[in-house]
């Protein structure tokens, strides 16, 4: 479609309600394009999932979504397997429980106590759901050109001081571990792309400069003043940015 606009979304962090309301204020034939953790800490991370699947809308990987690919493979052997699931892990202690909770296979009493549940037919969505974040990429190189005249990368955290180590094969581990995991710290403020990412969240506007936009404002988090709870799209084709408060949604 010739006038297609594509759009970059922040990180959603299991606010399914957040991101539908986000999504109504965009063209309905707008291309959507995610930065990575969708899961985690909010309440809705299975919807979430599923509405990406359903709309096969493309996305990189987030460290939270690595963490879940980590730790809930042996969450589900342990219920295969009827054996006490360890749940003093990072995944856990970072969201992931909110994450088992939204697919229905663990309870969370008053006391913080886990239960976990073994349902058959919500242990095969989480294995087909793990099986599909296998395949999310680290970063996406778009075939669209930036305003600024670079080529455009999505990735989960700032790219730029890693760029040059993708195509090299020992420093593989190197180069992931930064896209997941680094923060905006001592960034290349000047290069060849324009990455637009998240993971770092910014107090309340996303982070604009001549090479990159962050796009992490935080809408896991409860409005604190002027930092945090806003959902962010950029529009690639015009720079616009959209944004959804959290409470504002019901």
């Amino acid at each position: 479609m010739k006038n297609k606009k594509h759009y970059v979304i922040g990180d959603v962090h299991g606010e399914y309600k957040i991101l539908l309301a986000l999504v109504d204020k965009l063209p309905s034939s707008s291309e959507l394009i995610f930065v990575g953790d969708l899961v985690d800490r909010g309440s809705q991370s299975r919807e979430v999932i599923a509405f990406i699947r359903k709309h096969n809308y493309q996305v990189v990987l987030g460290n939270h979504e690595d963490m879940m690919m980590n730790y809930g493979k042996y969450f589900l052997e342990d219920l295969i397997q009827n054996s006490n699931s360890n749940m003093d892990n990072l995944w856990i202690a970072n969201g992931g429980d909110e994450t088992l909770i939204s697919y229905g296979l663990l309870l969370k009493d008053e006391s913080s106590s886990y239960y976990p549940l073994k349902k058959m037919e919500e242990m095969a969505q989480l294995q087909s759901d793990l099986e599909w974040l296998t395949r999310l990429p680290l970063y996406i190189e778009l075939d669209i050109t930036h305003s600024s005249g670079k080529s455009i990368v999505v990735s989960h955290s700032n790219i730029l001081k890693v760029w040059k180590m993708r195509n090299i094969s020992e420093k593989e581990s190197d180069f992931k571990e930064s896209l997941l995991w680094s923060r905006d710290e001592e960034l290349v403020e000047e290069s060849d792309i324009f990455n637009i990412y998240g993971h770092t969240v910014q107090n309340f506007e996303p982070k604009i400069t001549e090479s990159y936009i962050n796009i992490d404002t935080g809408c896991c988090y409860n409005p604190e003043g002027d930092k945090y709870g806003r959902l962010t799209a950029y529009c690639i084709e015009t720079g616009e940015i959209i944004i959804q408060e959290s409470d504002k949604v019901q």
